[in-house]
């Protein structure tokens, strides 16, 4: 194997060289949504992975959020690395305070190993019901575990597409904890806002007030491709209607596009096109995401 440990022929490495972006975020801001990766050779890809990607080192991480004006990163455990979060806590514990964490955890895990996640900065845990990316878990088990990290005044993270929704909803509102939604609950853009889908998910904020979303990833729902002009309603809308309760991230180091690569210089100057004023840039950028994570 190569030192990517055979990363698959079609996965499209990140961006070498972006753009630096035209918007400037406010003072603070964080990036709420990324990944680290390997390096494999030390942090190797879990035997039940979907995909194997390129390493996607702490050290890339903190360069782009420095190089994208940013001061502060949400690393989120991706299906690539399993159930082991080695690579996500040895950045945490690199970080100096300034990343926190968002895990993938077995229903067997000790009370020990929670603490000493939260110790390292982890505030979350995430379920994923993408069926490409990971085999289906029974939802007593995700129930369980919620219950457990509920007691540390963790929140969950769930990752799902549009059509799952109407089936998600029961199981979503038994959970015992604020919810973040990924990627504005990936709405098929070509259906447009008014679609029954996207209408149905902001029922659901509505109707919940513990739960959150990401305005993230237009990369992943585009049909046009840069700049994402026919997903900027979308994420309008939920700022718009939602501004308390919604955080931005840019999913680097991207994995599984298909598409392109994404440029998360571009990527940052879609910002101002959903956050339309100053206000609702500190929200989304600084103090929905200090409060949720550093609060």
């Amino acid at each position: 194997m190569n030192k990517n440990q055979g990363m698959d022929a079609d996965y499209l490495p990140f961006h070498p060289n972006p753009t630096r972006p035209n918007f400037l975020p406010p003072q603070g801001a964080v990036d709420a949504h990324c990944h680290v990766f390997g390096p494999a050779n030390k942090f190797p890809y879990a035997k039940e992975r979907k995909y194997t990607p390129c390493d996607a080192s702490r050290e890339k991480l903190f360069e782009l959020r420095d190089y994208l004006g940013f001061e502060r990163n949400v690393i989120v455990q991706a299906s690539c690395h399993g159930r082991n979060n080695d690579a996500l806590l040895n950045a945490l514990k690199s970080s100096g305070n300034m990343a926190r964490g968002v895990a993938v955890v077995s229903p067997d895990i000790s009370d020990e190993e929670l603490t000493a996640m939260d110790e390292a900065g982890v505030r979350a845990v995430r379920f994923n019901f993408v069926k490409r990316l990971v085999d289906a878990t029974p939802r007593e088990v995700f129930l369980g575990i919620a219950e457990r990290i509920a007691r540390l005044g963790w929140h969950i993270v769930v990752y799902f597409e549009a059509p799952d929704l109407e089936d998600l909803v029961p199981f979503l509102r038994q959970l015992p904890t604020t919810i973040v939604v990924d990627h504005m609950g990936r709405p098929d853009v070509a259906n447009g806002v008014d679609h029954a889908d996207f209408q149905r998910f902001i029922s659901l904020l509505e109707d919940n007030d513990n739960i959150w979303t990401k305005v993230s990833c237009p990369e992943r729902l585009t049909i046009a491709g840069p700049p994402y002009d026919d997903v900027i309603e979308f994420g309008k809308t939920l700022v718009a209607r939602f501004p308390d309760r919604v955080l931005w991230g840019t999913d680097w180091p991207h994995p599984n596009m298909k598409s392109h690569v994404p440029d998360e210089g571009v990527l940052v100057d879609v910002i101002p096109r959903i956050a339309l004023t100053e206000e609702l840039q500190q929200k989304l950028l600084v103090d929905n995401p200090m409060k949720l994570y550093w609060g």
